[in-house]
């Protein structure tokens, strides 16, 4: 195996290419974390891991810090916005500067899609994709699953519906190739102009997607009323949102997710954000031990 095939064995670029077996293994040493009582467990001493976020973040970075900080690795944090990025230079050129001064891995978030994998095949420190355009979002879809099998301790068989924005969302695409691989079965909900017809999952309409095990809400990008996609997010809420008469009509066992940040009142109401049918703060919590097995997989094997 060459080097470059080991180090991309180390890396999580996406789900797609996981199988079953693989994806089980990241989840059963999630588990291993959470049960942890000491927070810090220093694994990865002496290792330097940089969070190299191109696009801004609040959640998905503070998780993979405390992941990090929790398995004892350095921590380094770089932001696009007040980096040489800003004065022109690119995005390879960055992170090769990184790699040129030691660092043992990297957690990248990118704007662009396509650009992760080549960065993968040049870099030679494995590279963990914290969110590459609306390609994937490999962490947030292993939360989400982590979260499910929770629930309901297995995922073969689990109905999950996920509604909204489709087109442009890399959690649907991760949790999509995730839980296929895991034997559950997907199906979305979305207008017309939010769908994503080279994606191999049946469309529903909402009152269907009400009846799914698990119902996730994708965030409404209020940035996109300019591109018309969205008439008014009232609009959208009342054909789409999980409203509270909604959400009434799901099973007694069915839950509800979102991968955060919430818009409350368009996507989904704010009283269902901490129902006790919903696990939007369980999955952020989910997040930090998903991410420690992730990073202790590129670093440790």
């Amino acid at each position: 195996m060459s080097t470059i095939q080991q180090l991309q064995r180390k890396s999580l670029l996406g789900l797609k290419e996981l199988d079953r077996e693989e994806i089980e293994a990241i989840l059963s040493r999630a588990a291993y974390w959470e049960a942890q009582t000491e927070k810090v467990q220093p694994v990865l001493p002496g290792k330097f891991v940089a969070n190299m976020f191109f696009e801004n973040s609040t959640r998905t970075r503070f998780s993979f810090e405390v992941a990090e900080k929790r398995l004892g690795a350095e921590v380094l944090n770089f932001s696009a916005a007040v980096s040489s990025v800003q004065k022109g230079e690119s995005i390879y050129d960055t992170v090769k500067t990184l790699e040129s001064m030691g660092i043992d891995a990297g957690i990248i978030r990118l704007k662009p899609s396509g650009v992760l994998q080549e960065l993968a095949e040049r870099i030679r420190v494995p590279l963990i994709n914290a969110g590459d355009g609306n390609n994937e979002h490999p962490t947030q879809a292993l939360l989400d699953m982590y979260t499910m099998r929770q629930q309901f301790g297995s995922l073969s068989g689990l109905n999950v519906a996920i509604v909204g924005d489709i087109k442009h969302s890399r959690v649907a695409r991760s949790n999509l190739w995730g839980l296929k691989a895991m034997g559950a079965k997907v199906h979305f909900c979305a207008p017309d102009n939010m769908r994503a017809d080279e994606l191999d999952a049946p469309y529903i309409g909402i009152d269907e997607a009400l009846k799914a095990d698990v119902i996730m809400m994708l965030r409404v990008q209020l940035e996109r009323h300019e591109s018309g996609m969205i008439r008014s997010a009232e609009d959208y809420r009342t054909q789409y949102g999980l409203t509270v008469e909604r959400a009434a009509k799901l099973a007694p066992h069915a839950i509800i997710m979102h991968p955060a940040p919430v818009n409350r009142d368009v996507e989904i109401d704010g009283d269902l954000v901490e129902h006790p049918q919903s696990r939007i703060f369980p999955q952020m919590q989910n997040g930090v031990p998903v991410r420690m097995a992730v990073i202790e997989r590129a670093l440790r094997g």
